[in-house]
């Protein structure tokens, strides 16, 4: 009986450390180049964006990637991109005059759907909650969030200004990761904030983060939602990206829909700017100082790499876990 406990306690070990057996696989990359847009379509196609009007495409899993600079826009900074096959997507640049593009041939051609002039324009990041409808944040025009919506996969952009939430001085969403908004089906979206202040935004509700804040550098930059749009267990990351190794409020934990916030036992190993869910209970974080890993849902973090990366997806469609980040880094989960 004794030998028969040993091995099943051995054995227990063994799956328990499996849980952190994965690794990050480097992917053919492009030096020189700030990857912060990132969609993965399903287990084959990945799309990435950057600046110097860098988009790249994989149709293999990453195996190999097709880069592109998008003509007429090569100084520009794409910040988000969002993917839905092979031949259509849609990025966003930054700062003035703020802009969409959409493609539906694979990047040989885009088209400008959206344009903003206006003075302190600066787009943030984008989020659809199906193949129609989506919507965008940018930072805050005379104090209230830039927030716009489509319901035609991105072919037009109709202004949400009328329930765009009015922010305090200093608060502002982080073009880190293309994770602070969430598009909720018959919902306004769901956003979250940084800086002198740091909040959850959702319908009617504005919620105070847990998080480091009180300057620029600080606060919330990516969210996570369990079930997607109907999921009541969140996971908010983020910290002070001036001192990225700082654990010091990074995270806050919710399942309960932000009415209350449970502790965390072991937080991810400094600033982070991007999570995702792997399955209901194992989580991915990454940062510009790491990459860690949670198995319990969130409450305790591994690290697994201290190579940063600005953002993480899993496949919308698939098992696939990618990683893309400065210096035109790309990698995979697996």
């Amino acid at each position: 009986m004794k030998k028969l406990i040993y091995i099943f306690g051995y054995a227990l070990l063994l799956m328990q450390g499996n849980l952190y057996a994965q690794e990050l696989i480097a992917l053919e990359g492009r030096p020189g180049i700030s990857f912060r847009g990132l969609s993965v379509v399903d287990d084959q196609i990945v799309w990435v964006s950057g600046n110097k009007g860098t988009v790249g495409k994989s149709i293999d899993g990453g195996k190999s990637f097709e880069w592109m600079v998008v003509a007429g826009q090569e100084t520009r900074d794409f910040r988000d991109i969002e993917a839905f096959d092979e031949k259509t997507a849609i990025i966003l640049a930054v700062d003035s005059p703020g802009i969409v593009l959409r493609t539906t041939d694979g990047g040989q051609q885009w088209e400008q759907v959206y344009r903003n002039d206006s003075k302190g324009i600066f787009l943030d990041a984008m989020h659809f909650h199906s193949r129609q409808a989506g919507a965008i944040v940018g930072d805050p025009l005379a104090g209230k969030m830039l927030l716009l919506s489509t319901e035609d996969n991105g072919q037009s952009w109709q202004s949400l200004e009328s329930i765009a939430p009015q922010v305090a001085e200093g608060e502002a969403c982080f073009a880190a990761s293309g994770s602070n908004i969430i598009s909720l089906p018959n919902s306004s979206p769901m956003l979250i904030t940084g800086g002198m202040r740091s909040r959850v935004f959702v319908g009617s509700r504005v919620i105070e983060l847990p998080l480091v804040q009180g300057r620029n550098s600080t606060g919330a930059n990516a969210i996570a939602l369990r079930e997607g749009g109907r999921g009541k267990h969140w996971i908010v990351v983020g910290g002070d990206f001036s001192a990225d190794s700082s654990r010091a409020g990074n995270i806050a934990f919710t399942k309960n829909g932000g009415r209350s916030w449970r502790r965390v036992h072991t937080p991810p190993f400094g600033y982070r700017s991007s999570v995702a869910y792997i399955s209901r209970k194992k989580l991915i974080a990454a940062g510009t100082s790491g990459v860690d890993i949670s198995k319990d849902g969130g409450r305790g973090w591994k690290n697994i790499s201290t190579t940063g990366y600005h953002v993480v997806q899993r496949a919308k469609k698939g098992k696939a876990v990618f990683l893309a980040g400065g210096n035109g880094r790309l990698a995979k989960f697996e």
